[in-house]
Formats: structure tokens, sequence, C-alpha cells
């Protein structure tokens, strides 16, 4: 996968377990100053958590407060001429996100999009890419996958008239595997690809961590004439992608993970140039999808006139103070790079890794992948030895961690505002012996 960086310095043999070590690495971090661009939440004593869950929603960029202030003030000040006047007017507010976003992504800015949320968009997709015939019917998806995923999917064909019996065809790990082997997912992309219509997974599985080699199935997928989608919730903001070059044909994410946007906040939605440009595709249409020339004519257009790119699948106009967090956390990433996160998540997931695996492996088992290039900003630690009594441990030591049951933590050490220090000391209270 050439857009992944993998460090040097990410085997486990350059590797030591001394606090001083940690320490160490921190110092010598060329990212490590943008954690002071982040509220990082407080402990009761007034000491910040080590917070893990960035994977679930990312914190609040420092700014953004001030932000929203200014669009409220923009909006009681102006009213309805906040539209077009001030410093962001809010009738091309959305406009402002294409390039950064691209960027994140790997697309050019006319094929980036934000709007709705991100089952809604999926949705949206499906309405125009999914294209049932008798013959190739199918969608195939991975498991687990995100269960809202596997609900849009399922009700999606339903309205469809298809059974998901029969038209939905979900890969799941071997019996006693945790992730999908890339054999098996190319040899069902071979073996039954003329029946499938939509190939839809997730870029990184959330339960997992597992990074699939897009590229790879895209390649694939498109050789046998099915359409390629990919969920992108745990992997925009995570991993380095290259969307546009890897030929994907849509693909759909949210913001409110690693991209830092804020709990709800819009989502965003990728479709390929090739799609994008052609105003004939079937879509659910709105008026902010118009074509903005003819977007106000109102009661004196005749017809929709989709815009010939990304915008044409706007439905509604977009929420402000959904996308004003955007407007900071973007600027940190074009700042920091996606390049160079990678190669701060790949050095970091690695030494947290190696620190929890020194441990017996009759209590751990890190289920996400070894290789670096098929995982993001996650592990996901199989515990055998008292998994509820551990995640509670790390709750009472200040550490915020996801547990889902009967017995996986998961932890993603984010490069925008984790530390090395961090994961020495998450590693050394998960790993405590237990009374």
């Amino acid at each position: 996968m050439s857009a992944i960086v993998t460090p040097s310095k990410s085997r486990a043999e350059e590797f030591r377990d001394d606090e001083a070590y940690a320490r160490e690495l921190d110092v010598s971090d060329p990212l490590r100053s943008f954690r002071e661009r982040f509220h990082i939440p407080g402990r009761d004593d007034g000491e910040p958590v080590i917070y893990y869950t960035g994977n679930s929603l990312g914190l609040q960029p420092r700014g953004v407060q001030e932000m929203l202030a200014q669009e409220l003030e923009d909006w009681k000040r102006l009213a309805v001429d906040g539209h077009f006047k001030d410093t962001r007017p809010w009738y091309s507010y959305h406009e402002q996100f294409r390039e950064p976003m691209a960027r994140v992504v790997g697309a050019k800015p006319s094929e980036v999009v934000l709007m709705n949320s991100l089952t809604v968009n999926l949705h949206l997709m499906m309405v125009t890419f999914f294209k049932p015939t008798q013959a190739r019917f199918k969608i195939l998806m991975e498991g687990p996958a995100f269960p809202s995923d596997t609900y849009a999917i399922e009700s999606h064909l339903k309205t469809r008239g298809l059974d998901p019996k029969d038209a939905l065809l979900v890969l799941s790990p071997r019996e006693g595997e945790h992730t999908i082997r890339a054999a098996d997912l190319e040899s069902t992309i071979e073996q039954q690809g003329e029946s499938i219509a939509l190939v839809l997974l997730s870029g990184v599985n959330y339960y997992t961590g597992q990074f699939f080699d897009l590229p790879r199935i895209t390649s694939l997928a498109k050789s046998k004439e099915c359409v390629v989608g990919f969920d992108l919730a745990h992997a925009a903001g995570n991993v380095p992608m290259a969307l546009h070059d890897w030929d994907v044909d849509f693909a759909c994410w949210c913001t409110y993970k690693y991209l830092n946007g804020g709990p709800g906040s819009i989502a965003g939605c990728f479709i390929h140039e090739q799609h994008a440009g052609n105003t004939d595709l079937p879509r659910y249409a709105g008026w902010w999808g118009n074509d903005p020339e003819s977007r106000f004519r109102m009661h004196l257009n005749d017809t929709f006139i989709a815009k010939p790119d990304a915008d044409g699948w706007q439905i509604s106009n977009p929420p402000i103070f959904s996308m004003t967090p955007l407007v900071a956390s973007l600027a940190i990433f074009d700042e920091a790079t996606m390049p160079a996160l990678r190669e701060k998540s790949v050095r970091m997931t690695a030494y947290l890794r190696w620190l929890i695996e020194r441990q017996p492996s009759s209590k751990f088992e890190c289920i996400t992948p070894q290789d670096p290039e098929f995982r993001g900003s996650q592990l996901s630690i199989l515990v055998h030895d008292e998994p509820q009594a551990r995640h509670v441990a790390l709750q009472a030591s200040g550490i915020v961690a996801d547990f889902r049951p009967p017995n996986v933590i998961r932890v993603a050490p984010v490069p925008l505002y984790n530390t090395y220090h961090e994961a020495w000391r998450f590693a050394k209270t998960l790993c405590q012996e237990m009374s």
C-alpha cells in the first residue's frame, strides 16, 4: 500500500520498557506541540486523563468555542444577511472544507463534500451506485461491521425489493481468528464477483482495527465490474489514503472521531470525478444540490439541475454550527500533515503493543493486525484475565478507554494529542496484578 508510511523505528527490538525511555520518545517527537492545541479532559485532582477514545469521539481543538461564539454573534447581528456577509458567509460555508478534506482522504476538491451524517450518506450513495440486476444483485460487506452499516444495508436491500438473506454477502474471519484474511476477501470477489453489484467495506474495521488493502480490493472488484464504496469512519484522519488515484467509486465518513469535529458533526462524502460530473445519475435530490447558478431561482426552476461535482448530491443547506469545529481541526491537519501523523501513529502504536505483549500471553492478546500496514491508530486487546475489572481499574486511574463486551478493550493512541509516556502508563496500569 504505497500511501502507508512505515517508519524505521517501529521494530520491537528497538524499544525499552523503562519510564525514562518513554519520556525520551516524547522529547524527540516532532509533533509534540500539537497536544497543546487540544482541550484534554481532567481528572478530579486536576491532572489530565489519558484519553484513548479518539476513535469514538475526538478531543476539542482550542479555539472552537470562540469560533462558535462568532457564528452566534453573526446570527444575532446579521440574521439572514449572514449568508452573504462577514468572514465566513454561510451560503458558501461548506466550500472552505473542500481542499483540506480532500488532502486528508487523497481526493480532488471537486470530489469531496460535507453533508448529512454518515449513515444518511451511505443510503444516498446506495441510491446512486447500487444497481441490482437479476444476475448481479449482491452487496459484499465485512463482519463484524459497525451495526449501523449492517442496518443501513439490510434496510436498503428491503426497500429495493431484495431479501438480505439472498442479497447480503458477509465475509467474516475464519473460525478461531479475529481478522479477515486478504486471501479470503480476494477469493470471494474472484469467485462471486459476477453476482456482486456493490462492494461496501469499512476502511478500518471498528472492532479489530484492521486496515484493509483498499487499492488492492478496489482493483480486483472493478476487474469484476463491481462498484466499490467504503465506510471510512475509522480511517479518515487516521490513515493516509488516495481515493482518487485508487479509483474508488465513492466513500463516506464521519468527522467526530479522528477528525475532531465534535459530537454528531457533519459527515463527509467522496464521489470519484468519473461519476461526480454525470448529472444524469439517479439520486435523491434537494435544493442545495442544485447548480448555484440556478439554486435561488426557486419556483422558477422547472426541474432539478445537479451541480456537476460532489456538491450535486447535497440535499439541504449545511448546518453551520455543526461544521464550525472542523475549521479549527482541519487547519491542524494541514499543519501536521497526514504523512507525519502516520509516521508517529505507526511508531507509537507499535510501542504500546510491544509493552502489552511483554506480559504473559495467557492474559492479553492484541487482535489488531501485527503488520503496521494493516492497522491504524488503534489496538483491540482481548483480555483473558478479569477484563471488566481491568477496565474499571483503568477508569479509576484516569484512563479513558473503550470496553466492548465480553472482553475487548479498544484503545486509540492518537498522534495529535497522545504521548509515548501515556502509552507506558497505560500498559503498566492494564497489566498490573489484580487482587
